[in-house]
């Protein structure tokens, strides 16, 4: 597998806010929160690749934890069965793979 590179540090507060906002307008549509107040996200990592970002996070709602990925410019939401645990093994095997990514 070819190493991704990192997200050059001038722009990641920049990638971290369009990928939050994006997951935000599709939680917006469904049931997966109440209110907006008191949301969280937490990035697992934010790669480059030669089409686009890949990326995973999490969303912490009043109500769920919900789960994100974005590659080849698409951002998909990860099925319900996704949870912590797998979150945290994704993150270290891409870390052990790509590097640290911050």
């Amino acid at each position: 597998m070819e190493k991704a590179a990192k997200v050059p540090f001038d722009e990641i507060k920049q990638v971290k806010e369009t990928l939050a906002d994006n997951a935000l307008e599709q939680l917006k549509m469904g049931s997966d929160l109440d209110k907006l107040e008191n949301i969280e996200v937490e990035f697992g990592y934010i790669y480059m690749r030669n089409d686009g970002l890949e990326a995973l996070f999490k969303v912490v709602t009043d109500r769920k934890s919900i789960f994100f990925a974005a590659q080849q410019g698409k951002l998909m939401r990860l099925q319900e069965n996704f949870n912590d645990e797998l979150f945290q093994r994704t993150i270290q095997q891409m870390e052990e793979i790509h590097g640290e990514w911050r």
